[in-house]
């Protein structure tokens, strides 16, 4: 079996944030592969609904807690082989407008799982870090080793989890793998709400034909990465048996970028072969965000290298699976 093939099979699995948008469609990927999965979420963000079809699984067991309390951490965390955690506050403007709550979730929750993980001994702790650490270093595309200041408080707490990764894998010898999302998408995400992410925001708008706002002059550029290349690198960390591997933190992109006036044609275009109308639909343009880097680009290479990471879906071909998954459940209560 090839690197980019390895699956996590007949496992005791701790996905925290399970009911997310990212950890579900992982839950659900585990489920089908012979695994026990626990899902660890309080339901700030995540969704009940995302998980329900598992629940009469008796391979899936729900702790709803909250990873700010250490003890719910290490009940679930007790005889798991592996930790993927997704569990975080995210959204750089919600960590703008509430910095002491993204805190508290995204670093003394996020130290809370190493402890439990730890004491608990598991095999390989997984965990979600994000593109923002690259903060203003200017270089395209960024490479793992070269960060700049961050530009944002939730940046600042996905890179000092970072930096607590290191230190627990030098000091108590936890393995430990950091993957840094670059603006994921896909089924689940959240279309609703003040800090939507751009992609599910957009398509709401254009499957309504109404016009969606773009944030400055749709120029600013990002590498979007479609769920499924996420949900492979999950288990590429979790079980890379590269010595080398351990303790690093990775690029998890496809390694392209797209301007967003590109991304609303592509997806514009996507729709459109569900209802012609939409094509009609042009954006409006409003003011840049706050915190906001202009152009983000992964290099990919040493996830390439070291994991045998092999991203299968591209924009074009993600946005086109998005766009049916949405089409088809647009009336349903999971958007």
């Amino acid at each position: 079996m090839s690197d980019n093939q390895k699956i996590i099979t007949n496992s005791r699995v701790l996905v925290s944030g399970g009911a997310g948008f990212i950890g579900s469609n992982i839950v659900d990927t585990l489920l089908e592969q012979n695994n026990y999965v626990v899902c660890l979420d309080n339901f700030s963000t995540g969704k009940k609904k995302n998980i329900e079809h598992n629940l009469s699984n008796p391979k899936f067991e729900l702790i709803e807690g909250d990873i700010r309390d250490l003890s719910t951490c290490k009940q679930a965390c007790l005889d798991v082989d592996f930790v993927l955690h997704q569990a975080a506050l995210g959204s750089v403007p919600r960590s703008i407008e509430d910095p002491i709550t993204t805190n508290e979730v995204n670093i003394s929750g996020f130290l809370n799982m190493l402890v439990a993980a730890r004491d608990t001994n598991v095999k390989r702790f997984v965990y979600a870090a994000s593109s923002s650490t690259y903060g203003d270093h200017p270089d395209l595309p960024k490479r793992e080793e070269k960060i700049g200041n961050p530009l944002s408080p939730y940046a600042v707490t996905k890179y000092v989890n970072e930096l607590y990764a290191s230190v627990f894998s030098k000091t108590y010898g936890l393995k430990t793998i950091g993957l840094r999302y670059f603006n994921v998408f896909g089924r689940r995400q959240d279309p609703n709400g003040a800090y939507a992410a751009v992609i599910p925001k957009f398509t709401n708008h254009l499957v309504k034909k109404e016009s969606p706002t773009i944030n400055g002059d749709g120029k600013t550029s990002r590498d979007f990465t479609y769920i499924d290349n996420v949900v492979q690198i999950n288990q590429l960390a979790a079980l890379s048996n590269n010595k080398s591997a351990i303790n690093k933190v990775y690029n998890v992109a496809f390694g392209d970028r797209i301007t967003l006036i590109k991304m609303f044609e592509l997806l514009k275009e996507a729709l459109s072969d569900f209802n012609p109308e939409i094509s009609k639909v042009n954006p409006i343009f409003g003011p840049e965000r706050k915190g906001d880097v202009r152009h983000s680009q992964a290099d990919i290479t040493l996830a390439r290298e070291l994991l045998g990471y092999q991203p299968m879906e591209n924009f074009r071909s993600g946005i086109k699976k998005y766009a049916r998954w949405f089409w088809e459940n647009k009336d349903q209560e999971c958007i």
